[in-house]
């Protein structure tokens, strides 16, 4: 495909430069014809006094050649103003994108190797239409995340200073404070630790470790959160040695069981996965809770975004960004599936230890 795509930029090119070629000679040609019989080139190999049939030939082809360098450049400049058009196009619309319009797109037509690059132009900019518009929710969000909870310490704080509280309502407002400012806490760790693993190329540290056991110690870390909502726990583990970061891989597990927990209903139910599958690792965990629509699930990677919009759940929107990050630097994959009110199942692809 590729080759015909170069070729076909290469004919067009052949066939202009031959057309000029072939125009020019045939023009040349016409005026050296038209000088002779209208007699004003009387050196034309007649043997007329003074000019040999030598001289007259040498003079005839020094004219063709001067002719044809004339109207051949004649007819190029009048004609690569529309063989350039479409590098000006491209170059009009590349000054738009520098200027900030995202939504510039460009229509190349005729050429396969035009119309490749029409597609692919057309390509960044939805890209980057879309990084730019995730920059915008991002710094929205960002100062949205880290407002509240200021706010709210301001607020209590204020109220703490009045004399006439109850023991009991300053209790509860330093909860509150305590609660926020560890929420504060919180997000920081995990912009923090976000900005970290999206400049990391390469893991590092790693080491074979006991996959299953790893997530076993999790589910035992997170016991209080679904003993709280009375949540049946199904596990289903095979062991698994996996080469990663040990570090790096039990965020992802706190991450995925805590979002499960968080969006499970009061004696809900929780099944996790974990086994060999395709020459590789796969784990599931499901639950039975709120679930989410198709626009949720398209959403759910990208930072701050959040399934409940009223922010009544716990949390900051960075953790399942955070997931698959970890996820890709151990070259895997994470996907959602789901349905609203069915509850929501993450996968987790993993290669195997060799």
């Amino acid at each position: 495909m590729k080759l015909k795509n170069r070729w076909g930029l290469t004919l067009s090119l052949v066939m202009f430069v031959f057309a000029i070629m072939m125009v020019a000679t045939l023009l040349t040609a016409l005026l050296v014809l038209i000088l002779h019989l209208t007699d004003i080139l009387p050196f034309l190999s007649d043997g007329r006094a003074g000019q040999s049939e030598g001289f007259g030939g040498t003079r005839i082809i020094v004219l063709m050649m001067v002719s044809s360098t004339l109207i051949g450049t004649a007819i190029a400049a009048f004609f690569s103003k529309k063989a350039l058009e479409p590098i000006r196009k491209v170059i009009d619309a590349t000054h738009k994108i520098a200027d900030g319009d995202f939504n510039t797109r460009i229509e190349l037509k005729g050429i396969q190797e035009l119309e490749e690059l029409s597609l692919s132009f057309n390509k960044m900019t939805d890209e980057l239409s879309a990084i730019e518009t995730l920059r915008r929710d991002f710094i929205n969000n960002f100062s949205h995340e880290f407002k509240t909870p200021i706010v709210s310490v301001r607020g209590f704080a204020k109220l703490l200073k009045n004399e006439n509280l109850g023991e009991g309502e300053k209790q509860e407002y330093l909860d509150i404070i305590i609660s926020e400012a560890e929420r504060l806490a919180a997000l920081s760790t995990n912009i923090l630790n976000l900005a970290k693993y999206e400049n990391i190329g390469i893991i590092t540290d790693k080491s074979v470790f006991r996959l299953d056991e790893q997530i076993r110690k999790v589910i035992a870390l997170t016991e209080p959160a679904w003993s709280a909502k009375d949540i049946e726990l199904n596990v289903d583990m095979e062991e698994i040695s996996f080469d990663g970061n040990e570090d790096l891989t039990q965020q992802v597990w706190l991450n995925l069981i805590d979002n499960a927990i968080k969006f499970s209903n009061q004696n809900g139910t929780i099944s996790i996965r974990l086994a060999k599958w395709n020459g590789g690792i796969r784990f599931i965990i499901k639950d039975n809770g709120i679930g989410m629509d198709e626009k949720t699930k398209s959403l759910i990677f990208d930072k701050f975004f959040q399934e409940d919009s009223s922010r009544t759940k716990a949390g900051n929107g960075l953790g399942l960004t955070i997931v698959k990050r970890i996820i890709e630097l151990h070259g895997g994959q994470v996907e959602v599936q789901g349905e609203l009110g069915m509850g929501s199942e993450f996968i987790v692809w993993l290669q195997i230890v060799k």
